[in-house]
Formats: C-alpha cells, sequence, structure tokens
C-alpha cells in the first residue's frame, strides 16, 4: 500500500536552549547598544564637549607647540602630532565610560539592569559596543580637523584603515579599565579625579606629543615601555610608512593582555555592583 507522503506536515525542531540564549543574548545587547546611543545622540551638549576636546589639543599643539619641538619625519610635526592625539583622544574618551556606570550605579540603573530577565552580559558589552561606535566617529573626526591643518597619510589606503583601527581598539581596550573603576569606585566624582590621576601619566609621558628621547633619562624608561607608546609607534609607521612588526606584536601583546586581564575584573564587579 503506498503511503501519501504529500499529506505529511514539516515537523517543527525547537532551538536548543543554548542556541536560544544566545540568540536572546545577542537581541539584548543590540537594545541597551541601541539605548547608549540614543542617550548620546540626544544630547548635543555631550556630543559638542565629545569633539572640541580633542579638535582644541589638535589646533593647540599644531599652532603654538608645534614650532617649538623639532621632528625628523615626512611632514613635520603635523604628521607626528595625529598619531599621538588620536591615541590620547580615544584614552580620554574612555571617561564617559566610568562615569556613566558609576552614575548609573548612583541612580539604581544598574540594579534595575540586574533585576530584569536580560542577560547579565548585554550591559558590559551594549556598552562597550556603543563606545566603539563613539571613538570610531570621534577619530573620523580628529582627522578631518587634521587633514584640515596639514596632515596627509604617506603609506596608502590600507594602512591608514588599519591607523583607525589601532587607534580605536586601544580606545575600547582601556574602556574595559575605565569600566572596572567605574564600577568598583561606584561614585562620580571618585572616578572623576581617578581617572586623571592613571590617564594623564599614560598619555603625556608617552611618545604622543614629543620624541621620547628629549625626555630625561628616567622618564625614558617609562615612555619607551608602557602600552600608549607602543600603539602610537605602530600608528606612525602605518601612517607614515616604517618598521611594522616590532610594534605591532607588543601592540597585540599590550592589548590583549590589559583586556584579559580588565574585562573579567569588570565583570565581577558589575555582579558584585548594588
Amino acid at each position: 500500500m503506498a503511503t501519501n507522503y504529500s499529506t505529511l506536515q514539516p515537523i517543527e525542531v525547537a532551538p536548543s536552549p543554548t542556541g536560544l540564549r544566545i540568540r536572546l543574548g545577542i537581541l539584548d545587547m543590540a537594545t541597551l547598544t541601541r539605548r547608549e546611543l540614543l542617550i548620546w545622540f540626544r544630547n548635543p551638549a555631550f556630543i559638542f564637549f565629545t569633539f572640541i576636546q580633542p579638535v582644541m589639543f589638535v589646533l593647540l599643539f599644531r599652532y603654538v607647540f608645534g614650532g617649538a619641538i623639532p621632528v625628523k619625519i615626512p611632514g613635520g610635526y603635523v604628521n607626528f602630532l595625529m598619531p599621538g592625539i588620536i591615541a590620547q583622544s580615544a584614552a580620554f574618551a574612555t571617561f564617559g565610560t566610568a562615569i556613566a556606570l558609576a552614575r548609573q550605579l548612583q541612580k539604581g540603573v544598574i540594579d534595575r539592569f540586574r533585576a530584569m530577565p536580560i542577560a547579565r552580559s548585554a550591559v558590559l558589552l551594549g556598552r562597550l559596543i556603543a563606545d566603539t561606535a563613539r571613538l570610531a566617529i570621534t577619530v573620523l573626526v580628529i582627522l578631518g580637523v587634521g587633514y584640515a591643518v596639514g596632515f596627509r597619510f604617506q603609506n596608502g589606503v590600507v594602512p591608514a584603515l588599519l591607523m583607525v583601527i589601532l587607534g580605536v581598539a586601544l580606545g575600547v581596550t582601556i574602556s574595559a579599565i575605565s569600566a572596572y573603576v567605574g564600577l568598583a569606585l561606584k561614585d562620580e566624582e571618585s572616578v572623576g579625579s581617578f581617572g586623571l590621576v592613571w590617564l594623564f601619566p599614560l598619555t603625556f609621558v608617552s611618545a604622543a606629543f614629543v620624541p621620547v628621547s628629549s625626555m630625561p633619562g628616567w622618564l625614558q624608561a617609562f615612555a619607551n615601555n608602557q602600552p600608549v607608546t607602543t600603539v602610537i609607534d605602530e600608528m606612525r609607521s602605518l601612517a607614515l610608512g616604517g618598521p611594522l612588526t616590532l610594534h605591532a606584536w607588543q601592540s597585540a601583546v599590550w592589548l590583549v593582555g590589559i583586556a584579559a586581564f580588565f574585562v573579567p575584573l569588570a565583570v565581577r564587579a558589575y555582579r558584585k555592583a548594588s
């Protein structure tokens, strides 16, 4: 007796619990990313001050200090300056991460998030993705201002794109530190003060604005062996041409190491936050 297979109905297979959790976690993360970006876009003052500080640094160092700082690279001081400005601006932009998380803790927003049926990782990941988007926009604005005052890439399109990506990666990595600081200190004023303590030495005692060789010997030891200098040297090589391999793997080791250390700390601080 023949079987009429046309009457058979397809059997719906329910997604596995693990697959469902991952999909819901991604949706939660996308929702919280959108929330953070909407807060930013709907606050014109915040957007203005996000961009005005790096623009001021570009103009200040280009036209006030640039003539007094001799460098021997193609294009002069402005080409030396721009990778440092990008790195410094990416680092300073992470202030917003620490302060925002501390403010959310004080106002009970974190407690409400933790009480909601959402993925625990979505809050921090959503914040990190939103910060990445903001950093990318900030870097592009800085490059636009840099081109207006004479900066030019000397090494082709692909290295230029890699320089931008490396600058954003530095900012995202430092955001992991800022997230931990904001969740651990929990107080907006304390976070703002503490951020100056560790960010200023990293950015100013580096190769960002002056050649390290112009510093005293004891200070060169620190400046040459810290992550911001390593990343800036690689960004300059990408922008202007030069040896890439050494600073590339050193930058990767620094960024991966910092993320591997501080991301778990930030997650633990978030779980304990109240």
